[in-house]
């Protein structure tokens, strides 16, 4: 996957760690022993995918995203849940109302019964478009912010593992008994 067409033309990153990815904890071998956070130059330590997290999670970006998500999901699902009430109300409590005919054999219940399914394609669509409008671009952001840390995390501990490997080459060993 080269390249695609439209307006946001470019090259599709196949590296993404998100991509076929194991969650988590999910799908490891008991004998797993996570990784510890390896020192990088400057002496403090690496901070750990746990810390990274965390700090994004509280980071101002992370939040606003997950503002932008409520301040939709939470109005829509009650607008909608308010709606489907009305209708099992209007259902059990006024039946001759729901039976009043508008055309032909189509009377109110059948109409308000379509516009559940109607109301249901419409609010699928709006948030998906809510989504690629508002939130995801932040979140793949996020998601490459959290790439690059866990990256130089891993670098910084294979420099360490490499430092310790050249260490132990250039001891100098010394047999017992010898020497002074």
């Amino acid at each position: 996957m080269d390249k695609h067409e439209g307006r946001d033309a470019g090259t599709i990153r196949l590296d993404d760690p998100w991509y076929d990815a194991l969650a988590v904890g999910w799908g490891e071998g008991a004998d797993t022993v996570p990784a510890q956070a390896a020192p990088v130059p400057g002496g403090r330590a690496a901070p750990g995918a746990s810390e990274i997290y965390l700090e994004v999670q509280r980071s101002a970006a992370f939040q606003e995203v997950r503002g932008r998500y409520r301040r939709f999901v939470v109005p829509a699902t009650a607008g909608f849940l308010l709606w489907y009430v009305a209708y099992v109300a209007a259902a059990t409590a006024a039946p001759g109302f729901m039976a009043r005919p508008v055309a032909g054999a189509v009377n109110v219940a059948l109409l308000a019964g379509l516009g559940q399914f109607l109301s249901t394609f419409l609010l699928t669509w709006a948030y998906a478009r809510h989504a690629r409008l508002r939130r995801d671009r932040a979140a793949l952001d996020l998601r490459w912010t959290v790439f690059e840390q866990e990256r130089v995390q891993e670098r910084a501990q294979d420099r360490a593992a490499a430092r310790e490997q050249e260490y132990g080459r250039q001891r100098p060993r010394t047999v017992r008994g010898e020497g002074a």
